[in-house]
Formats: C-alpha cells, structure tokens, sequence
C-alpha cells in the first residue's frame, strides 16, 4: 500500500514537471505529500536539483530561456507572472535585458530574488494573464502597454509591428484596447504611437527611423508592410483569383 501510495504521488510530480518545462517548486512537492527530508534526499541523490529559491529541475539541471522564465515565475509564488521585457521576449515581440527577469506578482511584496526585477502588482487583472508555452505571462496588450511605459518610442514601435506580424494582435484592435486601461502608465504613449493618421506598421528598423526624417523632408511616408488582416484577406483574393482562372 506504501509503494503504491509513493508511485501515485511520483506521478503526480512528474505530471506537474512535466507542464512546467521539467521544474517544481518546493511548495508543489510539499503539496503533493513529499516531506522536508524526502525532498533533500533526493538532491542529495541528484533527482532534483536547485536552481532558484524554492525551485528544482528535475532530473536534467541544465537551464534553458524557457527553463529559466519558468523557474522565475515559480520561485515568485502564487500570482506570479513574467512581465515587461521578458514576457515580450517569451512572446517574440522584444528583447529582455541581459541577466534580469522581469515578474510581476498580484499581490503586495518586496520579494528579492538574484537575477530578476520583481514588482507586486495587485491590481493586476487575472484577464492580463496568459499561458504562452506553458509559461504564465502577461498578454499582448498588457506586454506592449508596460513596454511603451519603460521604453522609448523606436522599440516600442517595433513591438506593436512584431505582435501583428505574429498574429498575437492587430494595431487597431490594440488601439480598442486600450481603453480599458485609460490612465494607466504606458498607455498615453501607446495611444499617440497609434494615431490613426500618422501610424504605419513597418517592415524595418530603418523605416521607423526613417518616416519623421521624411516628414520633416516633406517627402511621403513609405508604405510597404500592409497590416496582417490585409495580407490575409489578399491572399484569399489572390487565390479565388487563381482558382476561376483555372475554371
């Protein structure tokens, strides 16, 4: 009855792990029955293995980006989400800064942990919240808005033209979006980033830089990347076109 109670409770922690990018955090273990000392003797075997405050591998202790957000989150609790440059690099709509995770926790804290940037936010709504690669984070919206509030105009800019390219949103529906968020940091320069009659998605680095140089030149600005409802809508165009040629 012992062993079959123990394979239970090891199954459970390997399904747990095996959502979570190979991690547990020492809270889940405690959870699931695993005492104090049967967690330290499997570190002591090389079952688990630490890798952030209250945080193990299991198994394989090798960090990869993915592991690394993960462990992040976990070690920060109950609440806890990635946030601002971090979740716009899980999200492939930014860069994170070198050696520094960002997490955002929805509750009151001064949580210090090595290596992250821990902010308590408990006005954060559990609608910001998203699992992207089984890793909670916060969404698109919420991304952009806490990056326009930290970060200039230029990547700003290149993070709405990323999250349309990857289909995550659209700059009008982001424009709807915000407001729900009226008087939130962030979002007055979002909002003006989006003006209707000035904003252009990009294809580069170099057309954002480049539209207020011509503006200022009296030159037109250059419209080549069309917005992805566009692109789709098309190519459907195109291949109805194709499709009564043939016929």
């Amino acid at each position: 009855m012992t062993g079959t109670r123990s394979d239970r409770r090891n199954a459970r922690a390997w399904e747990t792990a095996g959502r979570q990018h190979g991690l547990l955090a020492r809270r889940q273990l405690l959870a699931l029955g695993f005492t104090s000392r049967a967690i330290e003797h499997r570190v002591q075997r090389r079952r688990l293995h630490p890798v952030a405050r209250g945080v193990y591998a299991v198994g394989w202790p090798q960090l990869t980006a993915r592991r690394r957000w993960m462990a992040a989150v976990l070690a920060c609790g109950e609440g806890a989400t990635l946030s601002h440059r971090s979740a716009a690099a899980l999200l492939g709509i930014g860069i994170e800064r070198p050696g520094l995770i960002d997490v955002s926790v929805r509750r009151r804290c001064e949580l210090r942990r090595p290596g992250m940037r821990i902010r308590g936010r408990p006005t954060l709504a559990v609608a910001d919240i998203v699992l992207f690669d089984d890793i909670p984070v916060t969404n698109a919206v919420r991304t952009l808005i806490d990056m326009a509030a930290e970060l200039g105009p230029i990547a700003t800019e290149r993070a709405v033209n990323d999250a349309d390219k990857r289909g995550l949103i659209d700059p009008e529906t982001l424009r709807l979006a915000l407001d729900r968020y009226a008087g939130e940091p962030g979002v007055r320069p979002l909002r003006g980033l989006l003006d209707r009659l000035t904003f252009r998605l990009s294809d580069s680095d170099l057309e954002i830089y480049f539209r207020p140089i011509a503006a200022s030149a009296g030159l037109p600005s250059p419209i080549r990347y069309q917005p992805r409802k566009v692109r789709t809508a098309l190519r459907e165009a195109n291949a109805m076109l194709r499709k009564r040629i043939r016929h």
